[in-house]
């Protein structure tokens, strides 16, 4: 039967293999976060609406879209919920294993822009310093902001 399997395999070749492969395997949501940071070393907190009441501030995130790199989605994130514009620079965080959904982190660099908040999902954007974050922010996010950098 593996003979078989293989041969069949590499009879179906390109096109086919990644069709197969896609109805074979699970789907994942991919969650992007971006730590934000001025010159200052301030980050950028967001006060989100849909968020738990008591938990709402946290950084900049959304989810991925289709062919848009992970690095776009913090660009595209920030842009619509604050009007910023963003840098991104190095990967901070890679998480799985939550049911079906990847999550991963970027440090960003501010370059641009005053904040305006015009997105329905978010109240409220301010830069606050890693050593004065408000009450309720996200614990991950906390842990997020004072990770060490190498």
């Amino acid at each position: 039967m593996k003979k078989i399997a293989a041969k069949l395999w590499r009879i179906i070749r390109g096109p086919m293999q990644w069709r197969v492969l896609w109805l074979w395997h699970s789907k994942f949501m991919v969650g992007v976060t971006g730590i934000v940071r001025d010159v200052d070393g301030r980050v950028l907190l967001l006060k989100h609406r849909m968020w738990p009441e008591g938990r709402q501030w946290g950084l900049p995130t959304g989810y991925a879209n289709a062919k848009e790199t992970f690095e776009d989605t913090i660009v595209r994130e920030v842009r619509e919920e604050t009007g910023l514009t963003v840098k991104v620079c190095e990967q901070a965080h890679l998480k799985s294993g939550y049911k079906l959904r990847l999550e991963v982190a970027y440090e960003a660099l501010y370059v641009s822009g005053r904040i305006k908040v015009a997105s329905f999902e978010i109240l409220e954007a301010r830069w606050f310093s890693p050593d004065d974050l408000p009450e309720g922010v996200q614990e991950s996010h906390r842990q997020l902001i004072s990770r060490q950098r190498f």
